[in-house]
């Protein structure tokens, strides 16, 4: 069976219609450390402090918590000894 043109284009209209939007990234690589606040709403992320001491008096009284940033620029990842493995 043979799709017309007009049905074809008036399903790829309505995929790209229905897609769900992409959001932006949630950590902002420029700070290391994040505020994640709770409230009625829901929960969302802030990432604007530059050590956990900023960023606990900030979530002073608050329903949040702070988090080190998993994609600060400056980030090192620890190095990790190599164990080599026996060839027997």
């Amino acid at each position: 069976m043979r799709i017309s043109r007009t049905a074809s284009a008036i399903l790829t209209v309505a995929t790209v219609m229905t897609a769900a939007p992409a959001e932006a990234q949630t950590y902002d690589p420029h700070y290391s450390v994040c505020l994640q606040a709770y409230t009625i709403d829901g929960s969302f992320i802030d990432c604007r402090y530059h050590s956990l001491a900023q960023c606990a008096e900030a979530a002073s009284g608050r329903g949040a918590e702070c988090l080190i940033n998993p994609y600060f620029a400056r980030a090192q990842a620890p190095a990790v000894p190599r164990r080599h493995r026996r060839a027997y």
